[in-house]
């Protein structure tokens, strides 16, 4: 039988720290006590704090800034969150990714169309307008509008734990994004496909808004999966 791992004074510290937030009745953007206060608060090391704190950093608990202090980061409130550990993925790893993504945002596009209000539209077409100044080389900007486009359809789907891991699927594997993008290597259509999807929104078509993001998806996903099999 394997021994039971006790918890390490870290790992008891991380959890001190959330509590102080919540029963702090802290929300993202305050400002929390200082590292000096804290170390006293909890009776630790600097070192023993520092290593919490970098912790709850990585999964977006806290935000450290530099010369002006420790914030309550925007991901306290989450459900889910990204894997800040997560590496490079390969190519059988790249499909799942567009499979779990056809899964999962086709139904939320028929929810946006269901849900979403004027002005949740009308800021969505301003990414998309955002989006289209970007099609003639500047794939960092556009991948940057694309992925606003992702995950402002499913936000405005208005189940926040499914906009939540749509968001961590799209942040954890960023890198994969731009190469998806890289790979696909047509802009326009891919533009025009999202164009397509709003139309189907700003029309409150469920229907036609789920098939034509799962389209749009599988689409993707096909291209890819032939040119990995056979290179250019």
């Amino acid at each position: 039988m394997s021994e039971v791992t006790r918890p390490s004074l870290s790992d008891a510290l991380t959890e001190r720290m959330l509590e102080l937030i919540r029963t702090g009745g802290h929300r993202p953007g305050d400002r929390l006590p200082s590292t000096r206060e804290l170390s006293q608060r909890f009776a630790v090391t600097t070192p023993t704090l520092r290593e919490a704190l970098r912790r709850l950093e990585a999964t977006g608990a806290i935000e450290m800034r530099h010369g002006s202090g420790i914030y309550v980061g925007p991901a306290i409130e989450r459900l889910v969150l990204p894997n800040p550990n997560m590496r490079e993925m390969h190519a059988p790893q790249l499909l799942e990714l567009l499979g779990a993504r056809i899964v999962i945002e086709p139904p939320l596009a028929a929810m946006a169309a269901e849900h979403a209000a004027g002005e949740e539209l009308a800021a969505l077409r301003r990414v998309l307008d955002e989006a289209g100044r970007h099609l003639r080389g500047e794939d960092a900007e556009l991948h940057d509008a694309n992925m606003a486009f992702h995950r402002a359809t499913a936000r405005l789907a208005g189940n926040s734990v499914l906009h939540e891991v749509v968001d961590s699927l799209l942040t954890v594997h960023g890198p994969e994004q731009r190469e998806i993008l890289q790979i696909f290597d047509d802009r326009r259509r891919d533009y025009e496909e999202h164009l397509a999807i709003l139309g189907a929104i700003e029309a409150r078509d469920a229907a036609q808004a789920e098939e034509r993001m799962r389209a749009h998806l599988v689409e993707v996903k096909t291209v890819i999966e032939h040119r990995l099999q056979s290179p250019r």
